[in-house]
């Protein structure tokens, strides 16, 4: 395919085709093996650019697929042979409005730089993914992010007003927008939130702020069974609603403990982080019952802080579960959810699934809203290891549907699981994804092989 035309409608820099430079952009941290080689990565700094990309896509019948930091755990962001890679990290305005509490950014931000940015206004940007730091504001509005806080504060789309976003044949649109209540029309902001790319490729996005978060207090809570903790995990979510209630068990204790040396239970098969951000005296009064919940369920330590560097030092560790637990071998990262009341089963079917395979699966959860993250370890050299990890991977998220869950509550669906979506949407909702996606991008360049 000749490029020369692309190459002069942008600016200098703008197209890289040295496969040197462009390997790196053919896979996400999902790292998925049958990822593609691309004809072209090509840089955009603004709408216009992906204007452009779109129409000579859309032209000469190319595949595009966009891409944000990179970060993304589900394949989302692969190559595909001689298709186009649109990167959006170095799009990274931003324009805040104290007034308003809104921002208005462009999707190479990443998330911590968004933080950042608007806590100089006393505003707070609620939606925190464990990679907070290294994942871009773009791709969490792509796969409708969640993270530590949403058991309090909800996912990305719940901060979602109003985008630009350029459809398959280059037309750029502009849905919401700074408007706190605006019903008028479909709600096609929504449709685009978690659409991984297939729908098209958002420019701009404007977010709702809120105040600053206030003051936590933070309980630790170590457990000798995995039934004490998930029952002290219901009891909790029974009596309140935690800003953050997070659960690490024993694997993914060790491999943070061997990486941090924070001094954690190595002995202890699960751990509880829970927070509280109540106004005033109430986030010790919620800290007293969220500690006596997890003394009722025989929680062999429980600790309780209100120092803001000591409870950001366990939060720190849970962020650190997944970079840790991959230093024990290759990974296979799941992401599914159930209701609650379920999550027992959930865990107790995941060890079931771990012993049948013969192969390690660490389980960590954003537990308060029965999102689980089952991290399966195995030697990517061993053929026969390999096939069971795989066959383990497929087993739990049919346990989660089996349990009333999803396959994702947060990463997306991207090529790793899209095989296992229409036994969790059913066909009818299937079809009508499939003409909601070819009413968008008839000729379906937009990142193909994604979800559908």
């Amino acid at each position: 395919m000749d490029l020369t035309e692309l190459v002069e409608q942008l600016p200098d820099g703008s197209v890289l085709t040295d496969p040197d430079l462009t390997a790196s952009y053919r896979q996400d941290w999902a790292r998925d093996p049958d990822a593609g080689s691309p004809l072209a990565v090509v840089r955009a700094t603004s709408t216009e650019h992906v204007q452009t990309v779109m129409r000579w896509a859309t032209a000469h019948h190319v595949p595009v697929v966009p891409r944000g930091a990179g970060s993304g755990l589900s394949g989302g962001a692969t190559a595909v042979d001689g298709g186009i890679v649109l990167t959006t990290e170095r799009m990274r305005d931003i324009t805040i409005d104290p007034v308003t509490r809104t921002a208005v950014v462009q999707p190479g931000l990443l998330n911590a730089e968004v933080k950042r940015a608007v806590a100089e206004h006393d505003l707070w940007y609620p939606p925190d993914p464990s990679s907070f730091e290294i994942c871009s504001i773009g791709g969490n509005t792509a796969t409708n992010a969640g993270g530590l806080c949403c058991v309090k504060y909800g996912v990305t789309t719940d901060y979602v007003l109003g985008m630009q976003v350029v459809l398959a044949d280059g037309t750029a649109v502009r849905l919401g927008g700074p408007r706190l209540k605006d019903v008028a029309g479909l709600s096609l902001t929504k449709l685009f939130v978690g659409s991984e790319g297939t729908l098209g490729i958002i420019t701009e996005i404007t977010l709702r702020l809120i105040p600053a978060q206030p003051k936590q207090a933070t309980v630790v809570a170590t457990f000798s069974t995995m039934e004490d903790a998930t029952g002290a995990i219901l009891d909790i979510t029974r009596s309140l609603r935690p800003s953050m209630l997070e659960f690490m068990d024993k694997v993914a204790i060790n491999a943070v403990e061997d990486a941090m040396n924070m001094g954690l239970d190595r002995t202890a098969e699960a751990l509880l982080i829970a927070r509280s951000d109540s106004p005033g005296a109430f986030a010790a009064s919620e800290a007293a019952t969220m500690e006596a919940a997890c003394s009722a369920h025989n929680a062999a330590e429980v600790f309780s802080t209100e120092d803001a560097e000591e409870g950001e030092a366990f939060c720190a560790a849970r962020r650190f579960a997944i970079p840790a637990v991959e230093r024990k071998g290759s990974l296979l990262l799941e992401d599914v959810g159930v209701p609650l009341p379920q999550l027992p089963d959930l865990v107790n079917g995941i060890a079931a699934i771990a012993a049948e395979r013969d192969v390690m699966v660490s389980v960590i959860a954003h537990a308060g809203d029965g999102n689980t993250h089952p991290l399966i370890v195995y030697n990517a050299d061993d053929a026969a290891m390999t096939e069971r990890a795989h066959l383990a991977f497929g087993e739990i998220m049919d346990l989660a549907i089996a349990l009333g869950g999803t396959i994702t509550g947060e990463h997306g669906v991207g090529r790793l699981k899209k095989a296992w979506l229409p036994d969790y949407l059913g066909e009818d909702v299937m079809e009508l994804t499939r003409r909601i996606k070819h009413a968008l991008d008839p000729d379906g360049i937009l990142n193909p092989g994604a979800i559908l």
